[in-house]
């Protein structure tokens, strides 16, 4: 539950970091220093790994770069962060559905339930009243993220067999960050001076949402199954809908409000029902 919390936080923590420091600039920093520290812990592992490993693990870091980066300049354009967390967490529905087209792998018979209703809710999220449908500026940029991000998850599943987690982590996290400082270093320009409070937010941006947030999740996984946190990693855009409501009033009008309800009722579905069939599954006794 904290970990969904803190990661819900991390999408203020960013909101108030890019109003006073160029975005791309800023998830250039925040990765290349997260990745910094963590290759204190592993650089031996870097160095004992296999080019070839290295250069893939860098390869698909490239996609989670993009995916990241699309999401900071969302967060940069837009004035409401909750109908972006709801459109960002349907890569948990994108995921197999591209692992259907890239590897053969067909999806689970729940996911063809779920697609139907998360894109109805896609629909009430993005639609205007008296307005053709279209999908608005900040939200093509948080859907290009969440599609982006499903492919690297898609592509990270097989390559993360054969690398340590942390060598892995820390080789894409620094790629992440690389992306963010060219494109900063060909799209921004940097203010002659940063406040201090801009710091602060991005501090908490990155121990906070990005270190601690991390750690509590990995520990989190190992005291339950992965079944219950990816439900409770659910909670993340609501939780994120009620710290925009308290901290910048943002209104969900009657549509948006439905289609975040389907949204969040597909990915339940997608998750929930297998879970649940596991557990009625009569336990075999030993032979």
């Amino acid at each position: 539950m904290a970990t969904a919390l803190l990661a819900a936080a991390g999408w203020v923590f960013s909101k108030e970091t890019v109003n006073g420091m160029p975005p791309f600039g800023f998830i250039g920093i925040r990765f290349v220093l997260a990745a910094s520290l963590l290759a204190l812990f592993c650089y031996k592992d870097i160095l004992r790994s296999a080019r070839s490993d290295l250069i893939r693990a860098a390869g698909i870091g490239l996609t989670l770069g993009l995916s990241i980066n699309c999401w900071i300049h969302g967060i940069a354009v837009s004035d409401t962060l909750g109908e972006g967390a709801f459109i960002m967490s349907l890569s948990m529905l994108i995921v197999p559905l591209l692992a259907w087209l890239l590897f053969k792998e067909k999806p689970a018979g729940i996911f063809w339930l779920a697609l139907p209703v998360a894109m109805t809710g896609l629909l009430f999220l993005s639609y205007t009243p008296g307005q053709p449908w279209r999908l608005s500026v900040n939200q093509t940029w948080f859907m290009a993220a969440a599609i982006l991000l499903a492919l690297y998850f898609s592509l990270n599943g097989r390559l993360s067999r054969r690398v340590k987690p942390i060598v892995l982590t820390t080789v894409q996290l620094f790629v992440t960050g690389l992306v963010g400082l060219l494109a900063s270093l060909l799209t921004e320009t940097w203010p002659a001076q940063i406040g201090a409070d801009i710091w602060g937010w991005f501090l908490l941006s990155t121990v906070l949402a990005t270190s601690i947030r991390y750690l509590l999740q990995t520990t989190g996984q190992k005291y339950c199954s992965s079944s219950n946190a990816a439900l409770i990693m659910l909670l993340e855009p609501v939780w994120t809908v009620v710290l925009s409501v308290m901290v910048y009033a943002e209104t969900l009008s009657a549509h948006k409000l439905t289609g975040s309800s389907l949204i969040l009722l597909a990915l339940i579905l997608y998750r929930a029902v297998p879970a649940l069939r596991r557990r009625k599954q009569p336990v075999q006794a030993g032979v």
